[in-house]
């Protein structure tokens, strides 16, 4: 990789990460219903990772779940416990598998969508069905390693705050504003990435 092609990646990471924390502070990145955070802070990370690549991808993740790690700490709801060792409320409180919960899911969403764009383009796919594929998946997949990671460790302290099973809430979620988190990550991407094609074709990026 040339100079040029350096210093490009790295401006354009810096605007993802503009984006992202400029989404982070407006009601655009997150929202929350209870229990149950619908949020789009996932596609800017899936489309730096199709874009730049698993790094960029995996970099731009980690400013995902900083933003998480943040929100829960100085702006918690019942259940930011699973996001910030800092949370705590009487006999409720997070821990290291907090910190864990919101940043790994969120740096592979990114580093994974990288790798597995790369892998279609190797393949020779179709580039519109990559990106549809690589969107959609991987927004169902961040959605399964956040809450079955929730599960996993706080599993029954999250039944005891919500009122709810975290089994029952991973199928509201998947069935509801997961399905519309995969829906819209399917379309902006691709959509985004056809506009932008002869941009990116003259910075050789995305091919």
């Amino acid at each position: 990789m040339g100079n040029k092609t350096r210093i490009q990646k790295m401006t354009i990471l810096s605007m993802f990460i503009a984006i992202e924390l400029i989404m982070a502070m407006t009601p655009i990145g997150y929202l929350s219903l209870g229990a149950i955070s619908i949020t789009t802070m996932h596609i800017p990370v899936i489309f730096a990772g199709i874009l730049l690549g698993p790094s960029e991808g995996a970099i731009l993740g980690f400013v995902f779940g900083m933003t998480s790690f943040l929100k829960a700490t100085f702006a918690p709801t019942i259940t930011s416990f699973c996001f910030s060792p800092f949370y705590s409320v009487g006999d409720i409180h997070g821990n290291f598998w907090s910190l864990l919960i919101a940043f790994g899911p969120r740096i592979l969403l990114g580093y994974l969508s990288g790798l597995l764009y790369t892998t279609f383009k190797k393949a020779k796919k179709n580039s519109f069905i990559a990106e549809s594929i690589v969107a959609i998946g991987m927004t169902l997949l961040h959605t399964l390693m956040v809450m079955g990671m929730i599960w996993f460790f706080f599993g029954q302290v999250y039944a005891n705050v919500t009122g709810l099973a975290v089994s029952t809430v991973i199928i509201t979620v998947i069935t509801s504003n997961g399905i519309l988190e995969m829906i819209v990550a399917g379309i902006i991407i691709p959509t985004m990435m056809r506009v932008l094609r002869p941009v990116l074709d003259k910075l050789e990026l995305g091919k």
